[in-house]
């Protein structure tokens, strides 16, 4: 129903397929996005991330991560990602209302490195709508999304996306919590990840990070 190309978001559903995934959204509050990234766009995504240096993340109370740093691999996925046209779209499919931005990170967690995340929530900041679009270059083994209610132990879905190029899109909400399971096997898991924003607008959150110190 999206697909994420060199030159621009191009949108594919039919209304009635929209309609359709719409519903299941506000089901299960999570939706999978098979083929959200084109090919040739993902092709150039994938060799900017094997030239990006990672550096160890420690999210106080979270999880321990790896993180790209910034750069061409970062910087092209933000401007992607920041496509009014994606914004409608992800309205579209949520009604999760105006999307001011989107902001992400592209992260790494590799087995038997100590790298985990814990449940959290994610909410704050004006956060609608996550994110997340799979950028491993070979299969890993576990690494699933779990999301439960905040008062409950109880799993309500455990969501896999192990193909690249694929995405997920969840509901950030005060009632639910999501983490990602372990990773295990022999290769990492590499995400692009991040949040559709209702503030501020992308071209404020730009002069916002040009205006702080360094």
């Amino acid at each position: 129903m999206i697909r994420l190309t060199n030159s621009g978001t191009v949108r594919t559903g039919t209304p009635a397929e929209v309609a359709a995934a719409r519903a299941r959204f506000e089901r299960e509050g999570y939706l999978k996005l098979p083929g959200l990234v084109d090919p040739p766009l993902l092709v150039a995504l994938l060799a900017a991330a094997d030239r990006a240096g990672f550096h160890e993340r420690v999210h106080d109370g979270i999880g321990v991560e790896l993180c790209a740093a910034p750069g061409p691999l970062s910087g092209s996925l933000e401007l992607v990602c920041n496509d009014p046209a994606l914004f409608a779209a992800i309205d579209d499919l949520t009604g999760c209302g105006p999307v001011g931005c989107f902001e992400g990170r592209v992260y790494r967690l590799a087995p038997t490195a100590g790298h985990y995340d814990s449940w959290h929530s994610d909410v704050g900041e004006d956060r609608l709508i996550a994110l997340s679009i799979n950028l491993s270059r070979e299969p890993f083994e576990g690494g699933l999304l779990q999301i439960r209610r905040a008062d409950s132990a109880e799993i309500l879905s455990e969501v896999a996306n192990p193909v690249t190029g694929d995405a997920v899109i969840f509901r950030i909400h005060p009632a639910y919590r999501h983490r990602v399971g372990t990773v295990t096997g022999r290769h990492p898991r590499t995400a692009w990840a991040g949040w559709f924003r209702a503030r501020p607008h992308f071209e404020d959150l730009l002069r916002a990070r040009l205006a702080s110190p360094r």
